[in-house]
């Protein structure tokens, strides 16, 4: 099977705009963007030859040419992976090896260690394609089964693995996210998320480019800039996706007020829990946010009603519903489906997961269970058929004998209004086993105080979940991506 909405869309709408490279001024429309893609896939073709399998990776920030090099690579048979630039070099090199990529582009102040094929400047693709027009010819692709981006996940608790993600995959998950996100071909993203994620490569830009959208393609979130773009009616921009720790920042601007935001026909949310009370917050005030969940694993899976601001403040906290092509269960530790109400880990199924990890089939073996992936949340579904988002099982800890889910902490210190980002981790306990670390940065210009927040705690949550500690603190680590990196706490 062959889905290319570039080259369908290229020829349905040849003169809309289909993308803006925010950081150098260019602009494609839809056939000039299919020419662009067609030159780059017929260069590949040259260099790799047809249906390689070949990996050409990328080590360099948000741009145009990053886009047009993925569905390049798509068409040649190639399979594409944007290597995440801000990983110290060794880290990098451990990557370089897993993925062996026999091409790799790069931003020109970006080394890339342990490298020792053709070393390109993404800057240089328009140039090195020159002279490779015409379509390039269908059989130099690979199945659409078959990997053609490989994308390392996140590393918030060490390591990370390579997913192996098809077009199938990224048409399911795309097509889940603009049935459930009110996605149009007159719709506008703005992707400012990393496109070495998930989140930026395809929630942000390939469901804009199926729906024949327009994205723009910003270097980076910088929350000035990001606020002032989309308050700008001259971008019209209509979807905008951050982490929620993204969303707190712009509230917190400088001059911030929600009616820059209330353009939006939805903001989205995803990637970590995303506060009850933030969510609420943003929803009075006019601005459509709904939160969701989905991962590299398994792109775009859930997403709260779009269009009905009561009922996603009724169930504020909740990711919603599953998309058209999910299947969902929530089971206990002996794989048994758990009543409504009870919290087990969340499985899913369908044609957006992911066959596995690169390179490593006993990882592999261990994320499945009868064609089920085992996400490793911690979830429980209401007896309305809303899921909820406990925590990540690995991230749980136990105090006293009691089970406690940081996240639900988290949210309940993140209604505090002088609280801008927190964190929390279990740590051992001579007495308790393990008990709560809470790290916290106010607002900017604003201060709070540790006895302040464990009263709050204390009004909200049972004794065993209040922090021992709590860390009033400047910054938190965090992955690109915004997830915080909770094996470094």
């Amino acid at each position: 099977m062959i889905i290319d909405p570039v080259a369908t869309h290229g020829r349905a709408k040849p003169k809309s705009l289909a993308c803006v490279d925010l950081e150098t001024g260019r602009r494609w429309d839809w056939r000039s963007f299919d020419a662009a893609c067609s030159r780059a896939a017929n260069w590949l073709v040259g260099e790799l030859g047809p249906a390689s399998g070949a990996r050409v990776a990328t080590l360099a920030r948000n741009s145009a040419d990053m886009l047009i090099l993925q569905f390049a690579c798509v068409r040649a048979g190639a399979i594409f992976v944007p290597f995440n630039w801000r990983l110290a070099p060794a880290e990098i090199e451990v990557l370089i090896a897993d993925a062996g990529p026999a091409i790799l582009f790069r931003d020109a102040d970006f080394a890339a260690p342990g490298f020792a094929g053709l070393l390109c400047d993404l800057a240089d693709l328009d140039q090195l394609s020159t002279g490779c027009s015409g379509q390039c010819p269908a059989n130099a692709r690979r199945d659409w089964e078959a990997p053609s981006t490989l994308l390392y996940t996140s590393g918030t608790s060490g390591r990370p693995k390579g997913v192996m993600v098809s077009e199938a995959n990224a048409f399911w998950g795309a097509t889940n996210f603009i049935h459930g996100s009110a996605v149009s071909g007159t719709s506008v993203f703005l992707c400012d998320m990393p496109m070495f994620h998930t989140a930026g490569l395809f929630a942000a830009i390939r469901v804009a480019v199926l729906a024949g959208g327009t994205v723009l393609i910003s270097k980076g979130f910088d929350p000035a800039v990001t606020l002032a773009r989309i308050a700008d009616p001259a971008y019209g921009i209509t979807h905008y996706f951050s982490v929620p720790q993204m969303a707190q920042m712009l509230w917190n601007q400088p001059g911030f007020t929600p009616g820059m935001l209330r353009g939006l026909h939805v903001y989205a949310t995803g990637g970590a829990p995303n506060p009850a009370a933030q969510i609420e917050r943003f929803q009075k005030a006019g601005i459509p946010m709904t939160d969701g969940f989905g991962m590299s694993e398994t792109c775009s899976n859930f997403n709260m009603p779009v269009g009905d601001p009561d009922i996603v403040i009724a169930k504020a906290g909740s990711i919603g519903f599953p998309f058209l092509s999910v299947q969902t269960r929530i089971v206990d530790e002996d794989g048994n489906d758990v009543p409504d109400g009870v919290t087990g880990e969340l499985w899913l199924k369908g044609p957006s997961i992911t066959k596995g990890y690169w390179n490593q089939p006993e990882r592999t073996a261990e994320a499945f269970c009868d064609g089920w992936f085992k996400t490793g949340d911690a979830a429980l579904r209401d007896a309305d058929g809303f899921f909820y988002l406990v925590d990540r099982k690995k991230d749980m800890f136990i105090s006293g004998g009691e089970n406690v889910y940081p996240a639900e902490v988290e949210a309940a210190i993140a209604e505090m209004p002088d609280i801008a980002e927190c964190a929390v981790i279990g740590m051992p306990d001579d007495r308790w086993g393990e008990v709560g670390w809470a790290y916290v940065i106010p607002p900017p210009g604003k201060s709070v105080t540790a006895d302040a927040i464990l009263a709050h705690c204390k009004a909200r949550l049972a004794g065993f979940k209040i922090p021992k500690e709590i860390i009033i603190t400047d910054t938190i680590p965090r992955t690109a991506s915004g997830k915080v990196q909770k094996h470094i706490l």
